[in-house]
């Protein structure tokens, strides 16, 4: 049951709320953003109270406590706002409702794992009652295993952490149950360990303590039973003054009397199944005889249970609930677990099958190592003969053929409770003869594939560990004292080596072995990511031949796609990009076919569904590695360097659609071959092409990086500069300057003129968005001096037009113009989208000197061309103007409808820039209009768009308009502090009228305080 409810939390739903550990928004795309601090505190106290009402002064007592600022209301209602657009952005399935008194979240219920939590626990509860324990243990480890650390790890706020701690308790409660349960089943053996663990994180809770003594008690180790409970004892003295309380005083007493009511009575009815027979019953314990004396050999063929096994609880509790399952109408309990190399599959299985070993398949348990990463995988007749023989059957008696060694082997195993375990299978043909037919029996199956043919079959795929599963797994080999003596690089080695189980044990062996290392030396040895593979070794434990097991096993294709996919930079990559590497446009119907073969034998990860539907891929670091391991060793630099232009070419190809779609036209282009994915996906892709964008955004970054470090400086320079108006549009200026410069540094090392002229005007337009004229100026004037000598008419075009737009910021205006009609004859009535955009900017300049009609007029020529272009963002930018025409002909209303219009087109277009923008014009008409609180809600929220995109210009400007507000209430100190930050801003940048105006107010501020001094 709790299998149904984690799966329609993770498909049913678009997305998955988590509160069991650090708060977490993931949708099907991965993970949602959610702002720390103030957005989680209201997202979580919603979730908590998901379908509930949230009084809204509830929320400002858990931000602010009894202090809250006047802003209160308007902050949370901004809270509000962005955490819906956050959700909005990412699925359907969640909706903030706003009621007159507060808020209410509307969600799936399965979307929230603290629900699934309690609802598992519920069915649990209720299969314990029918007498289920078995199964009602294992539920509750399902339920115990969504839990990725304390409740709301992280939340700043006190309130929200006191309603926490009620929630870890149910954790705690949940978790004693579970372990009460499985001590009645017997599984005394398997339970000391775990429970030493939970006293010794618990130490003040008497009831783990309890557990843990019985279990030692049952185990035969009363002496560390005792000693438990003294150590207990003595804690409760010194920490409380306290004696324990008198069940566990009960219990000490029970021990030292060796109390006949502690003797675990073998189970009947529902739980004799789960347990296991009684002594002396046909297949009973480890006891029994041998083949000799006329009883059934009891084989007992499972490899070493790994002693430092750490993670994948709730993993387990699922194997085991499908290996133990009792239930009338089962069929044969068929597990398998899957996951790339070197994940820990086997050890895995090893820790399962040991842990059922005695309880449930006490007739035995059969094991084999089917080699299927090699070239030579097991017969599966050659298996079935060991099995019998280890079964009892004589060798002579054992059939020659395949078919009637799989009967016999049905039929011994039919009244039997055997585990068999099949480790490393190589697919489902190997598997099926090894399958018994009789209900009683078991299997586990490992495999670096996915074997979804087998029927009824349970698929287990391993992860990697997370950063506290993987410092726990360092510890126990090398000592926790180590680890806790070198934390920071514990964690560095965590994280180098990703997670990956076999590398963590690899590294840790190699520190255990040498105990004069510090952690420290062995982070420095695996920083080389061309030598990490090579640290990765350490007697027979080595990854490198670990992924060649499967590497080897792969068609020449799929090997030649892994080698070339390790060219790819982002933690992500599209589908299609297989086809550009291997240069087969529309070979395959659809793109992802060439990624899934590497899918099944788990080297590559489906990582999510982008915004068009389709797959997205991943790899982890060290297969990554792996990868590029094999491309130096087995591809020449001329299938490389071909792969790596076809996939830059590609990424033009789709930006240049992207461009026409949304700007109408393509900005600058160049002489670089595109490469053009097949055109149905085309469309799909860029449907949306602006949500297209922001999910690549890593991958268009970072392919211009590699681009220019590979000497592809003119596929670079092109990616970079058609990049620019997106980066522009959605505010992502750190991207801008990163790749720029990346790409200029290649471009002026190969000497290409052209890509030099276009980078430094981009930059230049970067540096005005800054409002850094300084630098924006030099950039500008060296490209007009390339273009120049290019005779390039539209490169000097869009730099003029850019020099205009600095002079006018300087407070030049005369020059400006100049500039402006410079660049309309640069680009000769041939480029309308251009003209539009040198319209738009000269009538500021228009408008200051009172050429009301002449402004409205071009307004409206820009309008048109933009329309007509079907460029959004071209006419929000026409309609911001309008607004300012209409605040000044002193037309207020008409200026708050035009500016609420362009703000819903820019919100529409995600164009954050323009949003700071219009937002701060939206601030000055309600100025006007002596709507103040409004005026001061808009300036805050402009403020807040600017500061995130780092826009100090624009910051500096919007802080001198709240500014004045406060000088309009008499607040001199704050408007002071305002005006004193913005100038500091305006100085450096060399922003002229921007400085004369807080200057002036500045000076009100000096002048009321020297009122006051009087």
């Amino acid at each position: 049951m709790a299998g149904v409810h984690l799966e329609s939390r993770n498909q049913a739903v678009g997305f998955t709320f988590q509160v069991l550990g650090e708060l977490k928004v993931f949708s099907d795309q991965g993970a949602v953003p959610v702002t720390a601090g103030r957005q989680q505190v209201v997202l979580a106290a919603l979730l908590l109270e998901s379908g509930r009402l949230q009084n809204r002064d509830h929320l400002i007592r858990l931000l602010w406590a009894e202090d809250p600022p006047e802003t209160a209301r308007t902050q949370v209602q901004i809270c509000v706002s962005r955490i819906r657009r956050a959700l909005a952005a990412a699925a359907d399935g969640a909706a903030i409702e706003t009621r007159p008194s507060g808020y209410l979240l509307r969600i799936d219920d399965a979307a929230l794992d603290l629900n699934v939590f309690r609802r598992t626990v519920a069915e649990a509860a209720a299969l314990r009652g029918e007498g289920r324990t078995a199964e009602a243990a294992a539920l509750l480890r399902v339920a115990v295993g969504l839990w990725r650390g304390p409740c709301l790890n992280g939340i700043p706020s006190d309130e929200l952490a006191r309603v926490a701690e009620h929630i870890d308790e149910e954790r705690l409660a949940a978790t004693e149950s579970f372990i009460e349960l499985e001590l009645a089943l017997g599984r005394h053996h398997q339970l000391t360990a775990e429970t030493a663990r939970l006293v010794g994180e618990n130490p003040l809770r008497e009831r783990f303590r309890g557990q843990l003594m019985l279990a030692l008690h049952r185990s035969g180790r009363q002496a560390e039973a005792l000693e438990i409970y003294r150590q207990g004892r003595t804690l409760l003295m010194d920490e409380l003054g306290l004696q324990p309380g008198e069940d566990l005083r009960r219990l000490e007493q029970a021990i030292l009397t060796e109390d006949a009511s502690l003797r675990l009575e073998h189970p009947s009815g529902t739980e004799l199944r789960a347990a296991g027979p009684p002594p002396g019953a046909p297949g009973a314990g480890p006891d029994q005889a041998s083949a000799e004396d006329g009883r059934p050999a009891v084989p007992r063929q499972l490899p070493v249970d790994t002693a430092d096994f750490v993670g994948h609880r709730h993993l387990l509790a699922q194997a085991e609930a499908v290996l133990t399952n009792t239930s009338p109408d089962r069929a044969t309990g068929i597990v398998v677990v899957t996951g790339f190399s070197g994940i820990g599959k086997s050890t895995f299985a090893a820790r399962v099958a040991h842990r059922l070993a005695e309880s449930h398949f006490p007739d035995g348990q059969l094991y084999c190592q089917l080699r299927g990463g090699r070239a030579d995988p097991v017969d599966p007749r050659e298996v079935l003969g060991r099995f019998l023989r280890a079964l009892g059957l004589p060798g002579p008696a054992i059939p020659d053929s395949l078919e009637e060694r799989g009967e016999v082997y049905r039929s011994m195993l039919a009244a039997r409770r055997i585990l068999v375990v099949l480790d490393d299978a190589v697919g489902e043909e190997q598997i099926f003869p090894l399958l018994p037919g009789g209900r009683s029996c078991g299997v586990l199956v490992t495999s670096r594939t996915r074997l979804t043919a087998l029927p009824g079959a349970q698929q287990i795929t391993l992860g990697i560990l997370d950063e506290q599963t993987s410092l726990e797994l360092i510890g126990n080999v090398v000592g926790a004292d180590r680890v806790s003596g070198e934390p920071a690089a514990a964690k560095a080695l965590a994280a180098t080596v990703g997670g990956l189980p076999l590398a963590l044990r690899i590294v840790a062996a190699r520190l255990a072995a040498r105990p004069h290392w510090p952690l420290a030396s062995m982070v420095q040895r695996l920083a080389d990511e061309r030598r990490r593979l090579d640290e990765l070794t350490h007697g027979e434990m080595t990854v490198r031949a670990s992924l060649s097991l499967t590497y080897d096993g792969l068609a020449d294709t799929d090997r030649t796609l892994l080698r070339l996919l390790s060219l790819t930079k982002g933690s992500t990559f599209p589908s299609w990009i297989g086809g550009a590497l291997l240069d087969t446009p529309g070979a395959y119907p659809y793109p992802s076919d060439l990624m899934e073969p590497l899918v099944d034998v788990q080297m590559l990860d489906v990582t999510g569904v982008d915004v068009t539907g389709e797959l997205r891929y991943g790899f982890h670091d060290i297969i990554r590695l792996f990868a590029r391991d094999r491309l130096a060793v087995e591809s020449d630099e001329t299938e490389r360097r071909a792969a790596i232009r076809r996939v830059g070419g590609a990424w033009l190809a789709l930006v240049d659609e992207a461009q026409q779609r949304v700007l109408g036209t393509q900005y600058m282009s160049g002489p670089a071959d595109r490469w053009n994915p097949p055109a149905d996906h085309v469309r799909a892709i860029l449907g949306r092409p602006l949500e297209w964008l922001d999910t690549e955004l890593e991958n268009l970054s970072l392919t211009v990086e590699s681009l220019a470090q590979e000497g592809e400086d003119g596929y670079a320079w092109e990616l970079a500069v058609s990049l620019a108006p997106f980066y522009e549009a959605r505010g992502y200026l750190d991207h801008w300057a990163r790749t720029h410069r990346k790409a200029l540094t290649a471009v002026r090392r190969s000497g290409n003129l052209l890509g030099q002229a276009a980078l430094l005007a981009s930059l230049g337009s970067l540096h005005l968005n800054r409002r850094n004229l300084p630098e924006a100026g030099r950039a500008l004037t060296a490209a007009v001096g390339l273009f120049e000598d290019l005779g390039h008419a539209k490169g000097l075009g869009l730099c003029h037009r850019d020099l205009g737009l600095l002079e006018r910021l300087a407070g030049h205006e005369t020059a400006a113009m100049d500039l402006f009609e410079e660049a309309e004859r640069d680009f000769g009535g041939g480029e309308p989208w251009a003209r539009a955009s040198v319209l738009v900017q000269r009538a500021v300049i228009l408008l200051r000197r009172g050429d009301v009609r002449r402004v409205e007029a071009e307004l409206d020529e820009a309008l048109e061309i933009w329309r007509g272009l079907g460029y959004l963002g071209g006419q929000a930018r026409v309609l911001q103007r309008a607004g300012q025409v209409h605040l000044y002909r002193g037309q207020l209303d008409d200026a708050r409808k035009v500016l609420a219009e362009a703000l819903g087109m820019v919100r529409d277009d995600g164009d954050v820039i323009g949003e700071g923008y219009i937002l701060h014009d939206l601030g000055r008409a309600h100025t006007r209009l002596g709507e103040l609180t409004e005026a001061g809600s808009y300036f805050a929220r402009a403020l807040s768009v600017r500061e995130g995109i780092l826009d100090q210009a624009g910051a500096a400007s919007v802080r001198v308009d709240l500014a004045d507000l406060f000088l309009r209430g008499d607040d001199t100190v704050k408007a002071g502090g305002l005006l004193t930050d913005a100038l500091e801003v305006f100085g450096r940048l060399g922003m002229a009228e921007e400085e004369e105006r807080a200057t002036g107010l500045l000076a009100r501020v000096t002048a009321d305080g020297t009122a006051e001094d009087r």
